[in-house]
C-alpha cells in the first residue's frame, strides 16, 4: 500500500516479516530541484522504542506531526492504532494542522499504518507499506522480494530502498534502516 500526495522528497518503506519490523527511508532532501543534504534520517524510534515512526513531506511539518503522534503513543502506549486514529482525527479537524503536508508510516511489532492528513489510516493488507515520491517504487520492489525470497524485513527494506533510489529521482541509495521485534 502506498499514499500518494504532493510528496516529492523522499521515500519511506516499512515491511513486516517473521515477528519483525523495519522501516528505512533514503538520505536525500531535495529543496525544488536541488538536492540539499544525501544523509538525512526520516525514521524514529518512538514511544520509548515501542515503536517506528518515519515522514515524508516538508520536514517542519513533519516533525510536528510526529511530536503530536508521540503524544499520542504515550497516551496510549501498547496501542499504536489508536495513536494512529487519534492523531489522524486531530490532523483532519485542527484548522492549523490541517495545513501540514506531509505523511507518516507508524509501527511495532504487529501493526503497520500509513496515515495522512486526509484522515486516512491505512493498514496494509500484506505487511508491506511506502510513501514519499519513490514509495511506488519501493513498494513494488518489497513485495516481489518479500514474496519470492528469504531476505529478513531489514534486507527487503534496504534493497527496496536501493531500487526505489534508481529509478526516482527524489530518492537516493543512502537508506538508513531500522527493526524491531
Amino acid at each position: 500500500m502506498t499514499l500518494q500526495a504532493k510528496v516529492r522528497s523522499t521515500t519511506v518503506v516499512a515491511v513486516m516479516r517473521d515477528g519483525r519490523v523495519a522501516m528505512g527511508s533514503d538520505g536525500q532532501v531535495t529543496l525544488g530541484d536541488t538536492v540539499v543534504k544525501h544523509g538525512a534520517q526520516k525514521v524514529r524510534e518512538s514511544a520509548s522504542g515501542r515503536a517506528l515512526v518515519g515522514f515524508a513531506g516538508g520536514a517542519a511539518d513533519a516533525l510536528a506531526l510526529m511530536d503530536r503522534l508521540d503524544a499520542k503513543l504515550e497516551a496510549h502506549p501498547s496501542n499504536v492504532r489508536r495513536a494512529a486514529v487519534e492523531l489522524a482525527r486531530d490532523w483532519r479537524s485542527d484548522r492549523v494542522l490541517r495545513r501540514l503536508e506531509a505523511m507518516i508510516l507508524v509501527a511495532d511489532a504487529e501493526t503497520l499504518l500509513a496515515v495522512s492528513g486526509n484522515g486516512d489510516v491505512i493498514e496494509p493488507d500484506d505487511g508491506v507499506a511506502a510513501i514519499g515520491s519513490g514509495g511506488s517504487y519501493a513498494l513494488a520492489a518489497a513485495r516481489a522480494l518479500l514474496r519470492h525470497t528469504e531476505l529478513s524485513a531489514k534486507e527487503i527494506a534496504e534493497a527496496s530502498l536501493r531500487i526505489a533510489g534508481e529509478l526516482c529521482i527524489y530518492t537516493n541509495d543512502q537508506a538508513h534502516v531500522l527493526e524491531m521485534s
